[in-house]
């Protein structure tokens, strides 16, 4: 099965997007006449191999390589490295033409930066002696579609980059990949943002239509009808609970990565000694997107339904007379044999995770923490697992909830976790602490906290949660409504202003805009009652809502705004845009630095 995902179902012709970076990269090569060798940085691999195959890339002269500190090993003349503006990549490739002057291999060089150049990587190549030797230019990758409604910028430390280090430089590549799709679908006429970097991301979008307008007349209809930004600091709570959708629960124990697992060729039922596979989950596996968004239990009762049924009528063949059209029947169910059995041995190896004591042990954390009515219970029972030394990230994710819930813990307590901490776990995590202190995930209280007040005004605990028929978000962590999906519901049904009390509770200013040709005003007056134009679109399409994360998203939330979609009373497509993936584990190892 293709690991590149196939865009026919979108929503908005991502096809053509994608297709669009295909040439542009092909377009690199050959405009570099004869064999190269293509040097990748690592990181930008898994997004190059979602947007075109290997063998394209060959068959335009390219050989492949890895970006590292070694030198590169072929007998190509021309070198091209495709990497991000990092000042560490720029050592690396500094040292490799070093390398092959000081062996006197004469080479021709290019270097082209994914998405943009920056000044303070040429510098580096002009303090190497090296920036004569090389030609530069830019591939302007954006972003990626990991799905038929999912777009990734690939930013992974957007988030500890403006929480921590003050560096949004992100914030402007966010703004110019939305830019990009306007200048594909037309002007999104409703910005609603929430968070400081949301806000800031609208703000620049307004600039560069400003500066670069997008030619949109009043008579084209846009084809995305609303934005909705917000930001991960807002609601920094679901990410730290545990997933309970089946996607979801591949991403917390085995690392969804560009959109596929990799794991032990034995799970799969494959015996090959110690051989990893990969294996794809996206949309065009139609079982997986039958119930990559359900609640893992049901998805066991699911997969057993279907191997019943499919057993069933393999005893009618070999007992009962069939028709053509009924043994043309049955060989299309064992068309979709492989998928059934690719999910099955996935449900099973995950089972062995979800069914051990300390796994449920935590979920009735995890539940008791979000209730915040228990103070002294979730206070023993981290300082218990900083004892038995649990993982690090396990402990720091419910440290990370409680300070969240709780608005900080007291003094004493925050002094004496932070001290059994370091002792537990060494000294050279206090700069790791420093960070999560620095991006408020960790802190004293100073305030009575005001969680009790949103969790109650955006009902975000549900009494007897239906797994199996859900009426509501919540299913996706069996009684947790994800925050960030309340505020898109309510944005898209209302926008900001019914609510803008509970918005003030929140971390980072708000902000709603009309834009287009006619007006662009951050009054609220000018929206409100835009709902209305939203859920229906004058040539009776769907309307379609693009909600961006900035920070990252998990695929739990992907799953409940997908059920959100999928309501009849919501009468719009969503699409979603985010600077990464991320799960609890991702998300706390990014601020995880060690000292020494």
């Amino acid at each position: 099965m293709a690991q590149i995902p196939n865009l026919d179902n979108s929503p908005l012709n991502l096809k053509s997007f994608r297709e669009q970076s295909q040439k542009d990269l092909v377009d690199i090569l050959k405009n570099i006449r004869g064999k190269k060798c293509l040097v990748i940085d690592p990181k930008l691999s898994g997004s190059i191999s979602l947007i075109i195959q290997t063998t394209i890339l060959r068959e335009n002269g390219a050989e492949l390589r890895h970006l590292s500190a070694e030198p590169v090993q072929t007998d190509c003349t021309k070198v091209v490295y495709l990497v991000r503006s990092e000042f560490s990549l720029m050592r690396f490739i500094c040292s490799n033409i070093h390398h092959d002057t000081s062996q006197g291999l004469q080479r021709e060089y290019y270097v082209y930066f994914v998405p943009r150049r920056e000044v303070v990587c040429e510098k580096v190549l002009e303090e190497e002696k090296v920036r004569n030797l090389v030609t530069i230019g830019e591939y302007p990758l954006y972003m990626v579609p990991l799905d038929e409604d999912v777009l990734s910028f690939e930013l992974d430390l957007a988030n500890k980059e403006c929480l921590v280090d003050g560096n949004t430089s992100s914030l402007w590549h966010i703004a110019k990949a939305i830019h990009k799709l306007e200048s594909s679908f037309g002007v999104i006429p409703y910005v609603r943002a929430k968070g400081k970097a949301s806000v800031r991301v609208a703000d620049i979008l307004n600039r560069m239509q400003a500066e670069e307008p997008v030619n949109s007349s009043d008579m084209v209809m846009p084809e995305i009808n609303m934005l909705i930004l917000i930001d991960r600091e807002v609601d920094m709570v679901t990410p730290m609970c545990s997933q309970l959708t089946y996607e979801g629960l591949l991403d917390e124990f085995l690392h969804i990565n560009n959109g596929a697992v990799e794991l032990d060729s034995s799970i799969m039922g494959v015996q090959q000694e110690g051989k990893k596979m990969k294996v794809p989950l996206n949309s065009s596996d139609k079982l997986f997107k039958e119930i990559r968004d359900l609640n893992f239990e049901v998805v066991v009762q699911v997969l057993r339904q279907k191997a019943t049924s499919m057993k069933q009528d393999y005893t009618e063949m070999t007992t009962t007379h069939q028709t053509v059209s009924e043994l043309k029947d049955f060989v299309k169910k064992l068309n979709s044999l492989p998928e059934m059995t690719r999910h099955i041995n996935l449900a099973q190896h995950l089972s062995t995770f979800t069914s051990k004591h300390s796994f449920q042990s935590r979920l009735d954390m995890e539940q008791t923490l979000v209730e915040a009515q228990s103070y002294d219970i979730c206070y023993d029972y981290i300082e218990e697992l900083i004892h038995k030394q649990e993982p690090l990230v396990t402990v720091l994710r419910l440290l990370i909830l409680f300070s969240i819930t709780n608005s900080g813990l007291p003094k004493k307590n925050f002094d004496h976790l932070r001290r059994e901490l370091l002792h537990s776990y060494g000294f050279e995590h206090i700069a790791m602490l420093n960070n999560l202190e620095k991006a408020g995930l960790l802190k004293k209280q100073e305030s009575k906290g005001n969680w009790l007040t949103i969790k109650r005004n955006l009902q975000l605990v549900t009494e007897d949660t239906d797994t199996t028929n859900p009426s509501d978000i919540a299913y996706v962590f069996s009684g947790y409504a994800p925050l960030s999906i309340r505020l898109v519901q309510h944005a898209v049904r209302s926008g900001w202003r019914p609510m803008e009390e509970t918005l003030k509770l929140l971390p980072g200013p708000h902000s709603e805009m009309k834009r287009g040709g006619f007006s662009s005003s951050s009054s609220f007056d000018t929206v409100h009652g835009a709902s209305a134009a939203v859920d229906r679109v004058a040539d009776g399409r769907r309307s379609l809502v693009l909600v961006v994360f900035i920070g990252g998203v998990t695929f739990a939330e992907i799953s409940a705004l997908r059920f959100l979609s999928a309501q009849e009373a919501m009468a719009y497509d969503m699409i979603i845009g985010t600077t990464k993936i991320v799960n609890g584990n991702t998300l706390t190892q990014t601020f995880m630095e060690k000292l020494g």
